[in-house]
């Protein structure tokens, strides 16, 4: 006798009458070898699904939990992607970020995440969407940051020619720590 036919008669799982052969046997072991196989099938069809559904559920529920855009007085406008966990840093502190710079229509002009090293540097010193935006984050959360050209390098441009003078930008940023001075 076949291992499937042997295990599916030890289990119970076809009744055949004693006299029978493993020929005549043969086709209710298909049947019930194809059974467990289907209802394994629909197991893990369920546990696909089951999977799916905690995924669109979390994904919505943190779609509804992240606040809103936030445009300030300045014209900044503040979209918080993560919220962090630590301190709110000031104007006077250093801080280490990581950060992606692009133009509104999605072109990349600078990256401390490509150059695999994080950015750190007085937050009174760089442009003023930064001073103002990175403040509004805590250590640990990420934003995206929607700066006006007014408050990022204006009329002058920056990097020899990247940036054109009177470019709105757009930054994400990721605040990772406020370094002692």
């Amino acid at each position: 006798m076949s291992l499937s036919t042997t295990l599916a008669l030890s289990l119970g799982l076809v009744w055949l009458p004693a006299q029978a052969t493993e020929e005549a046997a043969k086709p209710a072991v298909k049947k019930v070898v194809k059974k467990a196989a289907d209802s394994k099938k629909a197991a893990a069809a369920a546990a696909t699904a089951t999977t799916a559904v905690a995924a669109a559920a979390a994904s919505a529920a943190a779609s509804a939990a992240a606040p809103a855009p936030v445009t300030t007085a300045s014209g900044l406008r503040y979209e918080e992607l993560r919220t962090g966990i630590g301190a709110h840093p000031t104007a006077a502190d250093k801080v280490r970020v990581h950060y992606v710079g692009t133009f509104l229509d999605g072109r990349e002009f600078d990256s401390s995440v490509k150059r695999g090293t994080p950015a750190e540097f007085p937050l009174g010193r760089v442009i003023k969407c930064w001073t103002e935006g990175v403040q509004l984050m805590k250590v640990g959360g990420k934003a995206r940051l929607h700066c006006p050209s007014a408050l990022a390098y204006g009329e002058r441009g920056a990097g020899g020619g990247v940036i054109p003078p009177n470019s709105d930008l757009q930054f994400e940023v990721e605040l990772l720590d406020i370094v002692a001075p």
